[in-house]
């Protein structure tokens, strides 16, 4: 796989928009005379779609602007002694690139998730790649979430052929400064690839997870529903349930069995049953040290005091509180970000966010009485560390400040 996406990767970097259209043909089996969509097209979809299906997306936009709109960073300027200013702002980053796999399900959710922060942000130029049908179309969920966002800028291309133009630029396709988006195994090793050509990316990704972790007063068809939900993403996803009840052990996979029965993407979540377990625990500690140690992409506690137990949970993507709080109301339109970490990333790494688009940039500002107070640390320690002219840098403002005693008062 390494050297396939490799290979995607140089020849999109040496033949740019040629590439990409043979790759479109290759991997996505269509003939495009053009990448980027019509402005009109873009438009038109929201003719193609049922009313009530609007109405949803336009919720779940609206919640999410308003959970993201709230996460605006505020400056930071500290004096930190006397003639020394510190300082912390954000940023937008420039350019960015936004990746909306096409696959099984049409993930026009995600476009709400990347594209509505991006915005927010204030980024210049905000860019969304999606692989089209055999029809050379992009799916009109997909299209209208785009619009409702704010989108302009559309291209029909996707797998390690996108995200290789979004690093490289192409004659069509701009470079960007950084890439977001979830995508497949040649996705993810695309972005890798990425990060070494000065590009960054959102985070590492794997495989779709969730755990939960229920006491008695749980709902066994709840808690299946919630695993289902999590297992037809894909084959490789994983589910977890941790649970203080033996009767949960029992009714859980009954429950699963019986809404197995009549799911559409019942073959997939199956699969990915086999990447799974239920465990029974001594007691909540015990299930919240096995949690911390996992470190889900989701967590839901099905617990009678699920925020008590919320502040010992330390390393989870998202949290899900109580019996009504199910993972798929953060997937589309509670409010929160569905782009987290997977495979124990938690550990170190964030729910996708507004500052995921911005840079932290510091600034200092020093006064003669700033540099009189710390220039003589300055200078040892940079000598301490064999770097003379650091030293020197400091040692001639001392040395100006000296020979002029009133500039020095200031």
């Amino acid at each position: 796989m390494k050297e396939t996406v490799g290979s995607v990767m140089q020849q999109v970097q040496s033949e740019g928009d040629n590439a990409l259209l043979r790759f479109e043909e290759r991997f996505d089996h269509v003939r495009l005379r053009s990448l980027r969509l019509p402005t009109k097209e873009i438009k038109q979809a929201e003719d193609l779609l049922p009313q009530s299906l609007k109405d949803a997306i336009q919720t779940a936009c609206y919640n999410i602007t308003t959970f993201h709109a709230a996460q605006q960073f505020k400056p930071l300027k500290v004096k930190v002694t006397d003639g020394i200013t510190c300082e912390q702002r954000a940023v937008p980053i420039e350019h960015v690139g936004l990746y909306v796999p096409g696959g099984t399900a049409p993930l026009f959710s995600t476009v709400l998730m990347l594209a509505i922060p991006a915005r927010l942000a204030g980024c210049k130029r905000i860019i969304l790649c999606s692989p089209p049908n055999r029809e050379g179309k992009i799916h009109p969920a997909i299209l209208y979430a785009a619009h409702l966002a704010g989108l302009k800028e559309i291209y029909r291309v996707g797998g390690a052929q996108a995200i290789a133009a979004m690093t490289y630029g192409t004659q069509t396709i701009p470079r960007v400064d950084k890439i977001f988006g979830p995508g497949n195994q040649y996705v993810t090793a695309a972005k890798q690839l990425a990060t070494l050509n000065g590009v960054a990316i959102d985070m590492p990704a794997g495989p779709s997870e969730v755990a939960v972790l229920a006491d008695n007063s749980a709902r066994a068809d709840f808690i299946a529903a919630d695993l289902l939900s999590q297992a037809e993403h894909g084959t490789t996803s994983q589910v977890l349930l941790l649970t203080t009840s033996s009767r949960l052990l029992e009714e859980v996979p009954l429950e699963v069995e019986k809404q197995l029965a009549d799911l559409p993407r019942r073959d997939i979540a199956r699969k990915a049953l086999d990447n799974s377990a239920l465990i029974l625990v001594a007691d909540l500690k015990e299930g919240i040290r096995l949690v911390n140690e996992y470190a889900p992409e989701h967590l839901i506690l099905a617990l009678r005091h699920a925020r008590a137990v919320a502040r010992a949970t330390t390393t989870a993507g998202s949290v899900f509180l109580g019996h009504l709080s199910c993972e798929s109301a953060g997937d589309y339109a509670s409010g929160t970000n569905h782009t987290l970490p997977t495979s124990g990333y938690a550990r170190a790494y964030s729910a996708l966010g507004l500052l995921s688009f911005m840079r932290l940039t510091t600034l200092q500002s020093l006064s003669p009485r700033g540099v009189l107070s710390i220039g003589p640390a300055v200078v040892e320690m940079a000598r301490a560390e064999g770097l003379e002219a650091h030293a020197r840098a400091m040692q001639m403002r001392l040395n100006t400040l000296k020979h002029n005693p009133k500039a020095a008062n200031k």
